[in-house]
């Protein structure tokens, strides 16, 4: 979910850096017709080139693991030794929404990460472009340089627990993925709660999905050739797109790729009490999400937010699961994918055990990051081909 509790607004000077993609800031100048440029850096700060001048060094955390993660991989605890560095002692589920909203990413602890250790950045050879996809929802969409398509499209659904995060934290994620398929990405900033409850965020998504197969050729892209993704919430989103879909008699997507998805409400699983304490998330941050988005404890049980529990998943897009071994969630998206399997549904799931819970977009300092995108990536380019 890309979440991480501080009141500190904390911005890196050096966004050029970027997880091995091009800066937010470049996305943003692409989508209004702009040629990206470079990002001004404070007088004193690391620039790229004085990076590149250094050479990258090897990821190294300052100390021990902790006590709730004893097995972590070093370079995954370099960046939740950055995020401690950035984060306040107050609990972020102790916090008002607009204060953690404000608070420091996992793509902000990942990009300090790589100016602390030198690691270089290649430029991102996207174009970006902003729509509206739906009342109120606007959507990115990323398409590699010089597309003549139809190109397949992906429809990605960002994480952040319905209620944190936007396109920015997430846009590592979907440059990488989008390099590596040579799809179109259409990345939608649905509505968030508490100022919008449940189903909201659910409905945004599927009619994003519409407008997709709909317009797919305004956006050089083939709309019978469609999947959806999505991490965390986002992973959730992807999953309820494909039953609504199918119980709404639109076309299924062709794959659904879900990455560490919120899969139940179940608090009481063996990951949700082995992970309890673990960072970026926890049990208690993750009640607090359903607490802001579900307008009563009753949603919790509905197919759409317990996936798990839905009584009919036969019919539903092929899938790949990607799991996190120092997660909440890891126990309901194992469960889940099991369960697509036992309905007639191909899945791929693979579990990465020393890697926290936001890991997915870290592969430029994160090894299991990179292994789990080229998966991603790999299971995509063949639902699409």
């Amino acid at each position: 979910m890309n979440l991480f509790p501080h009141t500190l607004r904390w911005a890196f000077p050096t966004l050029a850096l970027g997880l091995s993609l091009a800066a937010c800031n470049s996305a943003q100048n692409n989508e209004a017709g702009a040629t990206a440029t470079t990002t001004p850096t404070d007088s004193g700060a690391t620039t790229p080139a004085d990076s590149a001048t250094a050479g990258p060094q090897a990821v190294k955390p300052a100390g021990p693991p902790p006590a709730w993660a004893p097995n972590i991989g070093p370079e995954m605890l370099t960046v939740i030794e950055k995020l401690q560095k950035l984060q306040g002692p107050t609990p972020p589920e102790k916090l008002p929404v607009a204060e953690v909203r404000k608070a420091p990413s996992a793509t902000d602890a990942t990009m300090a990460v790589m100016q602390d250790f030198h690691v270089p950045s290649p430029p991102s050879p996207l174009d970006t472009m902003s729509k509206e996809v739906a009342p109120g929802v606007k959507a990115r969409i990323y398409m590699p340089k010089g597309a003549t398509g139809p190109l397949p499209v992906v429809v990605y659904y960002h994480g952040g627990g319905w209620v944190i995060a936007n396109l920015d934290t997430y846009d590592p994620s979907v440059r990488a993925l989008t390099e590596k398929t040579g799809a179109i990405f259409v990345s939608v900033a649905y509505r968030q709660a508490p100022e919008h409850k449940f189903p909201t965020a659910h409905n945004d998504a599927f009619a994003a999905y519409q407008w997709v197969l709909k317009n797919a050729t305004s956006i050089k892209g083939d709309p019978k050739r469609v999947a959806v993704a999505g991490e965390s919430a986002g992973g959730n989103l992807a999953a309820a797109v494909c039953m609504m879909a199918r119980d709404k008699g639109a076309m299924q997507p062709k794959h659904q790729l879900l990455v560490y998805p919120i899969a139940g409400y179940d608090m009481n699983t063996p990951s949700y009490q082995k992970n309890a304490n673990a960072k970026p998330l926890s049990k208690p941050f993750m009640g607090w999400f359903f607490d802001k988005y579900l307008r009563t404890p009753a949603d919790g049980k509905s197919p759409m937010i317990s996936l798990v529990t839905a009584p009919n998943l036969k019919g539903l897009a092929p899938a790949t699961v990607i799991g996190a071994g120092i997660d909440p969630l890891m126990s309901e998206g194992k469960t889940y994918a099991d369960k697509l399997q036992a309905a007639g549904i191909p899945v791929t799931y693979k579990l990465y055990e020393n890697v926290t819970h936001e890991f997915f977009g870290m592969g430029a300092v994160v090894p299991e990051a990179m292994q789990a995108e080229d998966l991603a990536a790999g299971e995509l380019k063949k639902a699409l081909q």
